[in-house]
């Protein structure tokens, strides 16, 4: 899971120094801090992961296919080639 680092102090003085009161900054830092969710933050590991699988699915059903299309092409230059000579 990921996790969210923020420096609480410079935020709430950005937010105090944008008109928010100070008693509203912190409550928002604080909200902040307790609602983030970050289960569903999907990190650059979790794209490698992701990437490195999709990869190995695609082969394991490219390289049968491209075989299966060799032996289809192979078999029918093979009948041309018997028609030719006949």
């Amino acid at each position: 899971m990921a996790t969210l680092t923020i420096d609480t102090h410079k935020f709430i003085t950005r937010l105090k120094a944008a008109g928010v009161d100070e008693r509203q900054a912190v409550a928002i830092v604080e909200g902040l801090k307790e609602e983030a969710n970050l289960q569903n933050v999907v990190t650059s590991a979790d794209l490698r992961t992701a990437v490195a699988e999709l990869k190995a699915d695609l082969l394991k059903w490219l390289i049968p296919v491209l075989l299966g299309q060799i032996a289809v092409f192979a078999a029918v230059v093979k009948f041309l080639i018997a028609e030719v000579r006949v």
